[in-house]
């Protein structure tokens, strides 16, 4: 699974990295232990140009009853998206990006479970695959949530863990991010595990384990 990761840049690096002109992220402040339920930078693609917005991690359904149990939806199979009733209609068009320049994962050993932070060459930019959706309450209020898609591990985070969120190649962010793309098959074929070769990973604080923990030092070598 994918259930911590870190967008340690700037505004404005995120904003070129993605040809955002404009963005609603008044706010926006780098995150070093992003974790579920809460508000992440997200990109979507309008049918016009890219969007850099935030939606919440933990996908709560539109057809949901309530606003509960996106906690237990923070993560999507690759395999079985179209097994599952909150996954199976979004990929058609709901499809997103969620910015990211490194992700944590516990890796087992002899004295228990360290984390361990897993990064691409020279820390840059990545894109995670992801869905979102938006519910609207009898209110009106709308709440809009995503989920990062994960497949099968790489020769790297096999030996770490089972799983590995989807990383997109630049080529496959245009794909992933293109509403008129309703080729489910080649959606697919998308998400795949990620070139070993191109990522690093090194322990970090055990102090990341903590989600009220969110500064500088969690990121570097332990």
């Amino acid at each position: 699974m994918c259930g911590r990761y870190t967008i340690t840049v700037s505004l404005d690096e995120l904003m070129l990295r993605y040809f955002i002109e404009g963005t609603p992220l008044v706010n926006y402040t780098p995150k070093y232990n992003a974790a579920p339920v809460q508000q992440i930078p997200a990109v979507i693609h309008d049918g016009t140009r890219n969007r850099l917005g935030e939606l919440r991690w933990g996908l709560v359904p539109s057809w949901s009853r309530d606003d509960k149990g996106g906690s237990t939806r923070i993560n999507a199979r690759a395999e079985t998206l179209l097994e599952k009733a909150s996954f199976k209609g979004l990929i058609r068009s709901r499809r997103c990006i969620i910015p990211a320049d490194g992700f944590y994962e516990w890796k087992q050993g002899p004295d228990g479970k360290r984390p361990m932070r897993i990064v691409l060459p020279e820390r840059r930019i990545f894109s995670l695959a992801g869905l979102y959706d938006i519910r609207v309450d009898e209110e009106g209020n709308r709440l809009s949530t995503c989920t990062i898609i994960t497949t099968e591990p790489n020769s790297l985070m096999a030996d770490i863990h089972n799983r590995m969120p989807v990383i997109l190649t630049p080529e496959a962010e245009t794909q992933w991010l293109d509403r008129s793309n309703e080729d489910i098959p080649s959606l697919l074929r998308l998400l795949q595990p990620y070139d070993s070769s191109q990522m690093r990973a090194y322990p970090v604080s055990a102090a990341v384990g903590n989600v009220r923990n969110d500064y500088p030092e969690l990121i570097k070598e332990a």
